[in-house]
């Protein structure tokens, strides 16, 4: 491990995800927001196909999101408790910073569907490195409201998937390194 950290290896070997639940502010500001989404662009993308968008949540729309996925939720799941409305509001209010990911696979492409998927993920991957090579943090989340139709519908298109809410800000708190995969359990070498 290098203990370089302005070395591009040393800095992608520190990476790690924020719980957005614990990301303040600052958040990035315009300018460094239009940097991370620059960097999330140079993503693997066979067929130059773009298969993938970004949608910048702003702090006053906050709200609005919070009712959105409040309304969605409550017609997907009538029987709804107080807890799990809450649970929405909390979701739509965390971080500073929110880009939502959508996976948007160009029909009719030779590029095969699942490639232009893999391209989406490479994409969210590219803005998490490049939020922390800023010095923030970023926390992608999927849960519910990235199942549901509705609140699908107020980001993107029917043929589109949301790939992911990308939340970031400055961590409140430091952060704890997760256990990581051996290498030896995970990679291997071909010999057939």
């Amino acid at each position: 491990m290098f203990n370089d950290l302005s070395s591009p290896l040393a800095l992608l070997q520190t990476r790690r995800s924020g719980k957005p639940r614990d990301l303040i502010a600052p958040g990035p500001d315009d300018a460094q927001l239009r940097q991370i989404l620059e960097v999330a662009l140079r993503t693997p993308d066979h067929g130059k196909l773009a298969p993938w968008r970004f949608v910048i949540v702003p702090q006053d729309r906050r709200d609005a999101l919070a009712q959105l996925l409040e309304r969605a939720y409550r017609a997907e799941k009538p029987e709804a408790g107080r807890l799990e409305i809450e649970a929405m509001h909390q979701f739509a209010q965390q971080a500073p910073t929110l880009v939502v990911a959508l996976s948007a696979p160009v029909a009719g492409s030779k590029i095969p569907l699942w490639e232009q998927e893999l391209s989406a993920g490479a994409a969210i991957m590219n803005l998490l490195h490049a939020t922390h090579a800023l010095g923030f943090a970023g926390g992608w989340l999927t849960g519910w409201p990235s199942f549901n139709a509705d609140v699908r519908d107020a980001f993107g298109g029917e043929h589109e998937k949301i790939a992911g809410f990308v939340f970031i800000g400055t961590p409140g708190k430091p952060q704890e390194e997760r256990p990581r995969p051996e290498y030896d359990d995970i990679v291997s070498t071909w010999d057939r």
